[in-house]
C-alpha cells in the first residue's frame, strides 16, 4: 500500500492539528494574561474598555503595569479622534493597540481589555512610521502620501483607519495643509465614515472639532514636575498644545548647551508668534547666540559651550583627586586632544 493512498487522511489530520494548535496558543496567553471574550456584533461601534498592548506589556520591567485606555468610535458621534501629546508619550502605541484589539477578537481569541465591544471592521488601514524607498527614487514623504492616497480611495463605512504624524515628511505648513485635508475628507465622505484615530504634532488640527461635529480631540496626558516631564500615558478628552520636545531631548542625553540653546530660541519664536509677527527673520536668532555676549569663553563654539557646562555642572567641593583627573580626562575629549 503506497504513501498516496494516506495523503488526504494525513493532509486532514495536519489541519486539525493546526487548528487546535492555535486554539490552544489563543486560550494560553488568555488565561495567562487576563483577557476578556469580545462581543462581536454587526454595529458601526468600537467600544474598548481598559484597552492594552498584547506585546508591549509583556516587555515591561518588572513590577511596572502596563497603562490601560478606553477607545471609543462610531460613524455618528465619534467617528474622527484627533489624538495630540509629546512624544514617547504613547501615541502610537495606542493606536496599535486598538488595530490589534480589533483583528485579535475578529479572528476568534480573547483581547486585553477589562471589556470589548467590536462593531465587524472588514479593513485595517495603517500609515505609521518613517521609511523612504531609494530604489525606487521615493522619498519619505512620497511614500507616505502614496500610502495614504491608497487608503483615502479604498475606505468603506466598516474600516479603521489609522494615522500616525502624517505630513511631517514636509514644511509644516504644507503638513498641516494636508493632515487637514485628509482627515475632513475622511469626515464628509457620505459614502464611507470611515473610523480613524488620527495621532498629530499639528495642534492646528485641534481647531477642527470645532467646525466637524464627529471630530474630537483627546490627549495622551503628561505632568510637569521641576522641568521634567512625567509621561502618565492616558488618554484624555481634549487637545494638547505642548509637545515637550525639548524636554525629550534632554532626556535623551542630547549636551546641555543644544537642550539651552533650543529653549532660548523656542522662547523666541514663541513670543513672535505671540506678537502676530511671523515674517521676523529667522536670522536674527543668529545675532542674538550666546557667543555675542561678554564671556570668557567665545562661546559661538559649541565644544566650548559643552565644556563650559560640564565645569559648571562639577560639585569641586566633593570631588576627589582621581575623580578630578577623570572629569579633565573626559573634557580634553570634547576638543580631540589627545
Amino acid at each position: 500500500m503506497s504513501l498516496g493512498e494516506y495523503l488526504a487522511a494525513i493532509q486532514l489530520d495536519a489541519s486539525l492539528l493546526a487548528k487546535l494548535d492555535c486554539l490552544l496558543s489563543f486560550s494560553t496567553i488568555a488565561a495567562q494574561n487576563k483577557y476578556v471574550r469580545p462581543v462581536i456584533e454587526d454595529s458601526d461601534v468600537i467600544d474598548i474598555k481598559s484597552g492594552r498592548h498584547p506585546v508591549i506589556e509583556t516587555q515591561l520591567p518588572a513590577g511596572e503595569e502596563y497603562v490601560p485606555n478606553d477607545v471609543y468610535l462610531d460613524s455618528e458621534k465619534q467617528q474622527v479622534i484627533i489624538i495630540t501629546g509629546p512624544n514617547m508619550a504613547g501615541k502610537s502605541a495606542l493606536l496599535r493597540q486598538t488595530a490589534l484589539v480589533v483583528l485579535m477578537g475578529q479572528i476568534g481569541c480573547f483581547v486585553p481589555a477589562e471589556s470589548a465591544r467590536i462593531g465587524v471592521v472588514d479593513k485595517v488601514f495603517t500609515r505609521v512610521g518613517a521609511s523612504d524607498n531609494i530604489s525606487a527614487g521615493e522619498s519619505t514623504f512620497m511614500v507616505e502620501m502614496n500610502e495614504a492616497a491608497s487608503i483615502l480611495n479604498n475606505i468603506s463605512a466598516r474600516s479603521l483607519i489609522l494615522f500616525d504624524e502624517l505630513g511631517r515628511g514636509t514644511s509644516t505648513y504644507d503638513g498641516i495643509s494636508i493632515a487637514w485635508s485628509i482627515v475632513e475628507y475622511i469626515h464628509e465622505n457620505k459614502r464611507a465614515k470611515a473610523k480613524t484615530l488620527f495621532a498629530t504634532h499639528y495642534h492646528e488640527l485641534n481647531e477642527m472639532e470645532r467646525s466637524f461635529a464627529r471630530c474630537k480631540n483627546f490627549n495622551v496626558s503628561v505632568k510637569e514636575v521641576d522641568n521634567r516631564v512625567i509621561f502618565l500615558r492616558k488618554l484624555v478628552r481634549g487637545g494638547s498644545e505642548h509637545s515637550f520636545g525639548i524636554h525629550v531631548a534632554r532626556m535623551a542625553g542630547m549636551p546641555k548647551s543644544v537642550v539651552n540653546r533650543a529653549n532660548e530660541i523656542l522662547e523666541e519664536l514663541e513670543g513672535t508668534k505671540r506678537k502676530g509677527n511671523l515674517s521676523k527673520p529667522v536670522n536674527d536668532l543668529g545675532q542674538q547666540r550666546e557667543g555675542y555676549q561678554m564671556s570668557f569663553f567665545q562661546l559661538d563654539d559649541p565644544v566650548l559651550k559643552q565644556i563650559r557646562d560640564e565645569i559648571a555642572n562639577t560639585d569641586i567641593n566633593n570631588l576627589t583627586p582621581m575623580e578630578a583627573l577623570n572629569k579633565l580626562n573626559e573634557i580634553k575629549k570634547f576638543t580631540g586632544i589627545s
